[in-house]
């Protein structure tokens, strides 16, 4: 009562003005007034569709720079001279550069290193500091790191760029599906995050286009130019506007500002506070493997991630030696653009339609898997290549669908404020031990059996190891810890001194409503 008296006499004796004035503190106690009335704010012109368009833009354009730089106007060739002493000039990168097919495959897969390195500490980071400013921050050096490959003047300027581009695309992968999971309709989630997880095929298909015509017509420079000022607009976004606030993340977050509670914090050494981050991140970690759920379901997306690597590097190459296909690039790729747009759809609208649970989800991750499985195997069984065509493209319809129900697992299976790193950690874990490994293993074993069918046989029969992990999830005793954070009532001076993305003038709100 005595405090609530005080807050009182504060109140009217500081009669606030109508609109804050720069000087105005908002760590100011004096703001810690009465419960807010619950009228609906004023909505902000960035509404959570909005939100769901920006996120899905951001990863369009970060896929688009992954086609771009595997295309042949971007990767080039290097020159070559035939028997009778006539030279090629080389093109692209790798004829600019003069790389070797080593150095070549170094840049593609680059990024990686910044990617892996990078996800955990922007997770870990996303506790302590306002994640949509480290989402700007991730931009920011994405965009800076691209332009950096188009201004690079050789090997080693273009590989350190790439690495970089890893590092500022680690900050938007782990925090982009938490934000979408928080703001997405509540009978939409899995839909709104298949139509994130779209954007991958979409953006890599639309990246060969892309990356083809701008560097057969201009340059190689130009098409990661055009990267950077596409992606400039974003990070710019993410650091103007009021920084939204994931559910999880510590509420001593205001705007891109850690709330400083005593001198003491203030005091508190870089060292301790970097002592500090690593014990929460050490304690996160324990918690997040301990949970048998995760564990699982992350087990089965490596096993399946597996294939997909595989499918992505060897299937052309094998795809012809097994049919004599005419044109094995764009058979396999545009099977694997249709269908991973239809899968992914079609993958979230079932789990939403059946009611989206953390057991119906494994339930549809175990039987789309086997299904296409199924389909996958026989397609490399049958000789005919009209047979395979369409028996592989209902495999991979099938095992793309399970993009959206095996990121909702991760998302729900943990509390709120684990999710950024439940995100990283999986992110991590699919490369380092799924498609990293895969593609050297299959031409490990190609080179002992010297035949593609066998090979692609094995490496498929991955998937039915895949759906048994899945179908071991679905009994295995689970909850949707998405409100078990206890943070989702926002304290009544956070209220008052937040500001938040979807609302505006909340502090002129919190004030008339004290005046009222």
């Amino acid at each position: 009562m005595a405090q609530s008296e005080q807050q009182q006499q504060h109140h009217h004796h500081h009669q606030p003005p109508a609109k804050p004035t720069q000087s105005s503190n908002p760590f100011n106690p004096q703001m810690t007034t009465s419960p807010i009335s619950v009228s609906a704010p004023n909505p902000s012109w960035f509404s959570p569709k909005r939100l769901l368009v920006m996120l899905c833009t951001i990863n369009m354009i970060n896929y688009v720079d992954r086609g771009a730089i595997a295309s042949n106007g971007v990767n080039g060739s290097i020159g070559i001279c035939d028997d009778s002493g006539i030279c090629s000039a080389g093109s692209g990168i790798q004829g600019d550069f003069k790389l070797s097919n080593f150095q070549d495959g170094v840049l593609s897969s680059a990024f990686m290193v910044g990617l892996l390195m990078a996800s955990p500490i922007f997770a870990s980071l996303a506790k302590s500091h306002n994640p949509f400013r480290l989402i700007g921050v991730g931009l920011s050096v994405w965009t800076f790191a691209t332009a950096g490959c188009g201004s690079s003047i050789d090997f080693w300027t273009i590989a350190i760029c790439r690495m970089l581009v890893g590092v500022g695309e680690a900050s938007f992968i782990s925090l982009a599906a938490p934000f979408i999971d928080d703001h997405a309709p509540a009978p939409q989630k899995t839909a709104w995050l298949a139509m994130f997880y779209m954007c991958i095929p979409t953006g890599i298909a639309v990246g060969y286009v892309y990356g083809g015509f701008v560097g057969d017509n201009f340059s190689w420079r130009y098409a990661f130019w055009g990267e950077a000022f596409c992606m400039l607009p974003f990070a710019v976004l993410a650091f103007a506007m009021n920084p939204l606030q994931l559910k999880g993340s510590d509420d001593s977050n205001i705007n891109s500002c850690v709330i400083v509670s005593s001198d003491k914090a203030s005091r508190s050494s870089p060292a301790s506070k970097s002592l500090n981050q690593l014990s929460r991140f050490s304690q996160d970690m324990k918690e997040l493997l301990r949970d048998k759920v995760y564990v699982v379901n992350i087990l089965g997306y490596v096993s399946y991630n597996f294939v997909i690597g595989a499918y992505s590097y060897w299937g052309p190459k094998a795809g012809y030696s097994i049919y004599r296909m005419s044109n094995p690039d764009l058979l396999f790729g545009g099977i694997t653009i249709v269908c991973g747009i239809l899968g992914t759809l079609a993958g979230g609208l079932i789990l939403d339609s059946v009611n989206a649970t953390i057991n119906n989800a494994f339930k549809l991750l175990s039987g789309a898997t086997i299904l296409g499985a199924i389909f996958c195997f026989s397609a490399f069984c049958v000789r005919s290549l009209y047979f395979f065509v369409v028996l592989f493209s209902m495999g991979e319809l099938l095992v793309f669908a399970t993009q959206a129900p095996v990121n909702y697992v991760s998302l729900r299976c943990v509390k709120p404020s684990l999710r950024p790193l439940s995100m990283a950690v999986s992110t991590v874990s699919i490369h380092i031990f799924g498609d990293v490994p895969s593609s050297p293993l299959a031409g490990i074993l190609q080179d002992h059996v010297n035949n593609w069918r066998v090979t692609t046989l094995v490496v498929t029969s991955v998937l039915f190891f895949a759906s048994g992990i899945w179908f071991i999830g679905i009994f295995i005793s689970n909850s949707d810890k998405f409100n078990e954070d206890g943070k989702e009532e926002v304290s009544t001076v956070d209220r008052a001194t937040k500001k938040p993305l979807f609302e505006e003038n909340t502090i002129e709100g919190a004030q008339d409503s004290g005046e009222a």
